[in-house]
């Protein structure tokens, strides 16, 4: 026998609720016909809907356009704080950005996407179109590609596949280029990324976790023009990244990170797993 379940119940409440903040995955403002249209709504159920999470602080009104209000990045500054994994990352993700001076982000992946968890940077960060809570196509993005390089394989899109969402011509087009990269990063111990998801930046990432089951990556990122590629920042980034995963509170115990296993000597200095969580980053790199 089918149950009915009246739209005034909790559950139906909930649902109404997280498809009307659904309808604000993006920038900018909407009107009331916009969140109808993307929601499916009744324009009444909307508009009651929208004054109600108005005066609940969730939403914030300008004239007839909505936005999200005050509350919710209070929320949402608190789920990020309260992480564990962005407790462990910070001050590591400080000292990394002190050392390079480039722009660091913390992220991990959801379904096709990573997302932010923190984003460091001074004047040059703006630039970057990237914010804490943001999110952009894993196989655009260096973070994205440590990640899914040390993640189970059922993650990654088949060969034949075209992949959605290039961000520039530099970008990786199909699945089959993807797991040529993929190899790479899996040999190397790094992700690089030249312009791929923001003309004129490149990005240097490292997986966090276990083989296998990297949970998320560290990276540093600037204008390509002023970033060597190559060995002098995959190193600090390499260590920054076993150095979060060995600090993540209440982790497990005596785990061998990703890159303590993997990592391989770079051009004749120690192997980045061989060195202490502890040892202090170099003062600065070289520009």
């Amino acid at each position: 026998m089918t149950t009915l379940v009246d739209a005034s119940t909790p559950s139906a409440v909930l649902d109404r609720v997280s498809l009307v903040l659904d309808a604000f995955d993006g920038p900018g403002r909407l009107t009331l016909a916009q969140v109808v249209r993307r929601t499916g709504l009744p324009r009444s159920s909307a508009h009651r809907m929208l004054e109600r999470l108005v005066h609940l602080r969730w939403l914030r009104r300008q004239g007839r356009d909505y936005e999200l209000g005050m509350r919710l990045v209070e929320l949402g500054s608190l789920a990020v704080h309260q992480d564990r994994l962005h407790r462990a990352a910070l001050p590591f993700l400080h000292e990394l950005h002190r050392v390079t001076g480039h722009v660091v982000h913390l992220a991990v992946l959801d379904g096709p996407d990573v997302v932010y968890l923190e984003k460091i940077g001074g004047p040059v960060a703006a630039a970057i179109p990237t914010r804490v809570g943001g999110r952009q196509p894993a196989h655009c993005t260096s973070v994205g590609k440590a990640i899914l390089a040390f993640s189970d394989e059922s993650r990654l899109p088949a060969v034949d596949a075209e992949l959605p969402g290039r961000k520039t011509r530099y970008s990786i087009a199909t699945g089959a280029q993807l797991r040529t990269e993929l190899a790479r990063v899996r040999e190397h111990g790094i992700a690089f990324e030249r312009e791929e998801s923001v003309p004129g930046f490149g990005c240097v990432a490292a997986p966090i976790g276990n083989i296998g089951d990297a949970v998320a990556a560290v990276s540093i990122c600037g204008p390509v023009a002023q970033m060597k590629l190559d060995h002098r920042l995959a190193a600090p980034v390499r260590m920054t990244a076993l150095g979060i995963w060995r600090n993540v509170e209440g982790g497990p115990v005596r785990v061998q990170p990703t890159l303590q296993q993997q990592a391989r000597p770079l051009l004749g200095g120690p192997a980045a797993g061989r060195r202490p969580a502890s040892s202090p980053l170099p003062e600065r790199l070289p520009a």
